[in-house]
């Protein structure tokens, strides 16, 4: 499957900072749905299905486009430069 992201080629899987929680909805009392982690730096942020969009939130502020799903049984990522879903494999929560 060829996938339309000019952001993979220089990914170096880095691990996520926080484990099942994120961290600014918890710092701001809030909830979150989904968690999605940044494939640049670890940084963990809720989804844009959460109030607060915080994984979006970071992309804007730092310009790194790539995250992927911290949901168990989910291998996928998304590109939010270039707007394509990224297909993964299994890449456990500890990858460094």
């Amino acid at each position: 499957m060829t996938v339309d992201c000019s952001h993979l080629a220089g990914v170096v899987p880095v691990a996520p900072e926080a484990q099942g929680v994120c961290p600014e909805c918890v710092a701001a009392g809030g909830t979150w749905v989904h968690l999605r982690a940044c494939l640049g730096c670890g940084h963990v942020g809720c989804c844009d299905s959460s109030p607060s969009r915080h994984a979006t939130q970071h992309f804007r502020t730092t310009d790194h486009p790539l995250v992927r799903s911290l949901e168990p049984g989910e291998h996928w990522g998304w590109c939010y430069a270039d707007e394509v879903l990224v297909p993964g494999r299994e890449m456990p929560p500890e990858v460094s």
